[in-house]
């Protein structure tokens, strides 16, 4: 058995006026995502370690923000086609572990659905994907709420 790990980041500015999409659902805030698709930067992060762990370069790559194919695209949609790219080179994920950085609003109620939003797209357990949320203390960009961040790491494996 063959076993890789990946590791994804993103960040994405918040805006007045912008829908926020973390995990593939609505988050109701004041301020959301600002990016090419619908800003979902844990999304984005987890299809990033997905394409890395399996040496398939990175989101960007795959689906360019000069394309106007990818404008306002819900982020589900990337992470479905991720997942058949790495799925049609043999792999299959084994685990999702992953971090949302923001300062407001509070998560810890809405992770329970992001996981099962996710792995819904993904075709696994939900138990096979951690979701944590942390701020930053009210430092950087993250606290001052002018952006949002997310990390994630993978395990993928081929028999």
């Amino acid at each position: 058995m063959k076993i890789r790990v990946g590791f994804g980041y993103d960040v994405h500015k918040l805006g007045v006026g912008e829908e926020l999409w973390i995990g593939g659902i609505h988050v109701p805030h004041s301020k959301g995502s600002i990016g090419h698709s619908d800003g979902d930067v844990l999304i984005h992060a987890i299809c990033d370690a997905l394409l890395g762990a399996a040496n398939m370069r990175d989101i960007g790559f795959h689906f360019p923000d000069t394309s106007d194919d990818y404008k306002g695209i819900d982020s589900k949609i990337l992470l479905k086609r991720t997942i058949e790219i790495i799925r049609n080179k043999g792999f299959e994920i084994g685990n999702i572990d992953s971090t949302i950085c923001l300062e407001k609003p509070k998560l810890k109620y809405l992770i329970p659905e992001m996981q099962s939003v996710l792995a819904n797209v993904l075709s696994i357990d939900s138990e096979d994907i951690a979701i944590k949320a942390t701020t930053t203390e009210k430092l950087g960009f993250v606290g001052t709420q002018e952006g949002i961040a997310a990390y994630a790491t993978v395990l993928i494996q081929k028999d």
